[in-house]
């Protein structure tokens, strides 16, 4: 049995001071695994129904047998391993920002990384998203790589983003920038922590097809009642 609180890690980065703890739940017994970074919590463990969501709904949306996948943020794993629970996923490429999060994966400090770190077909890629998105694309072995799925899942939603620069990925042009890297037919999901967006759908209306916006609700323990994501799914057009 884990101590009642210990935080397994920490370091400086480019955002800020970014810890990984792990507490245990008085109710349930149960580890928690929370993200902070400095005084905001990022994740919990308690929360993944949104995340996992995004796999599920992305990836249902996703023609063919045999699957190429991008996650944007790693986090703590969620939406990865969500997505390699697929059987038609045949590789899986997770783009993460902060080598501290890759490296909690890789020496399985979270739950995920046990189950992701051996995973031949998952690769963990230390990597700016957004920057990717606009040049080369996600993988660094492979200039402009097309994929049959892009799940993101790094800002709290298109109108609260963590770096400023994150913004324009959200507008039509920088939706259009990402949609060079799917194939045709392909899907961008999209995790948000606001309510659907009329602004972002239109946005993605001018891009791609067959945008929608799901909600996603849960308990919350923490605050009582239910909480809710939402989780963004477009298609790529055929050329």
């Amino acid at each position: 049995m884990s101590a009642r609180f210990e935080e397994l890690d920490w370091q400086p980065t480019d955002l800020g001071e970014i810890s990984l703890r792990r507490r245990r739940d008085p109710s349930s017994g149960a580890d928690v695994y929370e993200v902070k970074l400095d005084d905001d919590f990022l994740m919990s463990s308690l929360f993944t129904e949104g995340e996992v969501a995004l796999a599920r709904l992305g990836l249902a949306a996703a023609p063919g047998q045999e699957l190429d996948v991008v996650v944007g943020g790693l986090g703590l794993g969620w939406t990865a391993e969500a997505a390699s629970r697929d059987p038609r996923v045949r590789s899986l490429l997770v783009v993460e920002a902060l080598e501290a999060v890759i490296g909690w994966h890789e020496r399985e400090l979270v739950p995920a990384g046990a189950r992701l770190a051996p995973d031949a077909r998952c690769r963990l890629v230390h990597g700016d998203f957004f920057a990717l998105a606009e040049d080369r694309g996600f993988d660094p072995d492979s200039a402009h790589r097309r994929f049959h799925a892009v799940l993101l899942d790094i800002d709290h939603s298109p109108r609260h983003v963590l770096r400023p620069g994150n913004a324009a990925l959200y507008e039509p042009a920088g939706l259009r920038r990402l949609a060079r890297h799917l194939h045709p037919d392909g899907v961008f999901g999209l995790w948000s922590d606001d309510p659907p967006d009329e602004r972002f759908l239109s946005a993605l209306g001018e891009v791609f097809e067959e945008a929608e916006a799901h909600t996603v609700r849960f308990d919350n323990p923490v605050l009582g009642g239910t909480s809710a994501n939402t989780v963004y799914v477009s298609r790529a057009p055929q050329p």
